[in-house]
């Protein structure tokens, strides 16, 4: 799929308040129009006027389909927490699609979320199972994640959930799980929390596995030109909106 950058203006034609807090936003075009292009693991900017700040706030991709975009939001930050007071039928102006998304391997795949990191990995999932992948899913959460959220994934593909507090599934960090000790894939592509992902890397570098990390790193204009998100690599300080957010962990100094 070839993804060209756009700004949109946005209806939200559905929006859900999670257990959690999190919110699920359905986007559509209020003209009926196709969504633009986008690989899994790229992401949008988002305006939110609400909130009265300067810079749009960069958002993974839950899902895309022939007319919709789907976000998946932790409110944790003003603008973000903005959101909560947008109501369906509302419009958000977006930018899209942004960045570099993840690979499509062969073989045997497992998809490592931590948190709301968990959001680009759902429309991965789609289309590695599209491509004939066999994939397996891992959560890490601090507590016991939504229903909604896990009966959606796990529709498709095995779902194995870690919780910190042992409210859920397994007690302990995903590097630690059964299904990720295995070690039988070909590759694992991962989101969420850089302590998560640098410890999984490690694990998957000393076992020959090929890996993917998709990294948060605070983010401004989204293009490239702020240097907001540098991370340093193999070939220098990159820019993860630009280079990113998705990295093979051979190019990155960790």
């Amino acid at each position: 799929m070839n993804t060209t950058k756009e700004q949109r203006i946005l209806r939200i034609e559905r929006k859900a308040v999670l257990p959690s807090g999190w919110l699920h936003l359905v986007l559509v075009d209020p003209d009926g129009a196709p969504m633009f292009n986008a690989e899994p693991g790229q992401f949008v900017e988002v305006a939110v006027d609400r909130a009265k700040v300067l810079l749009n706030r960069p958002l993974s991709i839950y899902n895309r389909t022939e007319r919709s975009l789907e976000l998946l939001v932790s409110p944790v930050g003003t603008a973000t927490r903005a959101l909560e007071e947008y109501a369906e039928g509302d419009s958000l102006r977006v930018i899209g699609a942004l960045g570099k998304g993840f690979g499509i391997p062969s073989g045997k795949v497992l998809l490592v979320g931590g948190g709301v990191g968990i959001a680009p990995l759902y429309y991965q999932m789609r289309r590695l199972l599209e491509k004939g992948c066999e994939v397996e899913v891992l959560f890490g959460m601090r507590t016991a994640p939504d229903d909604a959220v896990c009966r959606r994934f796990s529709e498709l593909a095995p779902l194995h959930v870690c919780t910190d507090d042992g409210s859920a599934g397994f007690h302990g960090l995903v590097t630690a799980h059964p299904v990720f000790t295995a070690g039988n894939y070909s590759m694992i592509q991962m989101c969420g929390p850089k302590p998560m992902m640098k410890a999984a890397a490690a694990l998957a570098a000393a076992a020959g596995i090929e890996a993917e990390a998709s990294l948060e790193n605070m983010m401004a204009c989204g293009l490239g030109a702020c240097l907001c998100c540098v991370e340093p690599t193999v070939k220098g300080n990159l820019c993860v909106c630009k280079h990113g957010p998705v990295f093979n962990i051979k190019k990155l100094q960790w």
